[in-house]
């Protein structure tokens, strides 16, 4: 079937899925396939349900004569085809935003920002891969005003994947750090993979959004047109970020904006800085940006602050990587507290780096003065100088302690990558 048709569909449909479970009256359903399904096998299950059609790629599932089954040669590429032509076809503007660390945040900040002057549509969640992004590109309408979708990588060629499938007028890249190594094989591997947005940008006339302090991104980001981050400090972190921003062309003058946010973690100035400067740039008002900036609650174990009948938490279990568990450390360091509790699950896709960077984290463990450290995984327990600090196999022995011996009346750090599932201990601290 060619694209125009498949489209055709979509436009009379009321929308795309790709679980069964979810399917309503009038939605394409498309038949993914997964290392461990095949949603082939359930096309005849989402027609039940109503689809209008089901989009799938073997043909022993369709049945002779019946029209709702639509083959293809793939179904992952008709999603994706389906997304660009949809995309071209309404022609929003978009923002594309990748980085190692902080891309989630700096998207939500962004998109709380451009709310308040636009019809925006933007990343829900953490769908930002190959499946996600089409699916958000899919959700746009005639009445969007602009589009901010997230994406994530974690081999080479990710983003241009994605960059293909979006074609975004503008690029921000938060950063660059030590995370998904097995997959990019190098940092510098790291660094040119995001840089595939910067390519695209470059290859077709937009512009980017960037943080000139940033050496590893100014490096690839020649010959682009830039829209500098605004300047901006922290005023102080104990526990919450609260930081002065000033609109470039105010600098040396007196407008000043102190902005209180609900985020943990003074390595969220960069994230509040890049909305700022993305809403800045679209004419958001320089006091909407700051009531944003200070709404903002932040979610799903991301720099959140929990405060227990028991304890303080400072929680950022959603995923970790070298870079990323420095900085919570570091800035776990500079919180005020007498009694602290570091909870440190394994990174994970670092490959042959692992041992080299579970071991920078230890001795920055040691660097930092901290002693009550419950270290969660087997990569962990493989380093030299942890014999000084508690070993945990996995998160339910953690949660075994806890019920046997709960700590109280501490401050404590929860960091680790998501398959630890560090992020079922807040709710037993």
């Amino acid at each position: 079937m060619e694209i125009e048709e498949l489209y055709g569909i979509f436009q009379k449909s009321a929308g795309v899925v790709t679980d069964s479970r979810k399917c309503e009256p009038d939605t394409m359903f498309f038949a993914l396939r997964g290392a461990s399904f095949d949603g082939n096998a359930y096309a005849a299950q989402a027609l039940e349900k109503g689809c209008v059609c089901a989009v799938i790629d073997n043909a022993q599932y369709a049945v002779e004569g019946d029209s709702r089954y639509v083959l293809v040669e793939d179904v992952l590429t008709a999603l994706q085809q389906l997304a660009r032509h949809h995309r071209r076809v309404l022609g929003t503007t978009i923002l594309a935003i990748t980085g190692t660390n902080g891309k989630t945040t700096t998207k939500e900040l962004t998109s709380a920002v451009l709310k308040k002057k636009f019809n925006l549509l933007y990343t829900e969640g953490n769908l930002n891969n190959q499946i996600g992004v089409p699916l958000t590109l899919l959700r746009l309408r005639r009445d969007h005003d602009l589009a901010v979708v997230e994406m994530g990588a974690s081999h080479l060629g990710d983003i241009k994947e994605l960059v293909d499938i979006a074609e975004p007028n503008f690029g921000l890249i938060t950063n660059v750090g030590r995370a998904h190594l097995q997959g990019f094989g190098s940092f510098e591997g790291v660094i040119r993979t995001k840089g595939e947005l910067y390519d695209y940008i470059r290859e077709h006339g937009g512009k980017i959004f960037i943080n000139p302090h940033n050496e590893y991104l100014t490096a690839i980001a020649k010959d682009l047109e830039w829209v500098e981050y605004v300047d901006g400090d922290v005023v102080e972190c104990n526990p919450f970020l609260r930081l002065e921003w000033i609109p470039r062309e105010n600098i040396g003058m007196s407008a000043r904006y102190n902005v209180q946010t609900q985020l943990v973690g003074a390595y969220n100035l960069d994230n509040a800085l890049a909305a700022a400067t993305v809403g800045h740039y679209f004419g958001v008002s320089d006091e909407d940006i700051c009531k944003a900036l200070t709404d903002y609650t932040p979610s799903n174990s991301r720099s959140q602050f929990v405060e227990t009948s028991d304890n303080k938490l400072v929680v950022d279990a959603y995923n970790a990587n070298p870079t990323s568990m420095a900085l919570a450390l570091r800035n776990f360091q500079q919180m005020q507290g007498d009694r602290k509790l570091c909870i440190l699950g394994d990174m994970g896709e670092l490959g042959t780096d692992s041992e080299s960077e579970h071991q920078r984290i230890v001795d920055l463990i040691a660097e930092c003065g901290f002693t009550n450290v419950w270290l969660v995984g087997e990569r962990f327990s493989l380093t030299s100088r942890s014999e000084n600090y508690r070993h945990f196999a996995n998160v339910d022995e953690v949660k075994a302690e806890i019920s046997n011996n709960k700590p109280q009346g501490l401050l404590i750090l929860i960091k680790g990558s998501n398959s630890t599932k560090l992020f079922q201990l807040p709710e037993l601290l």
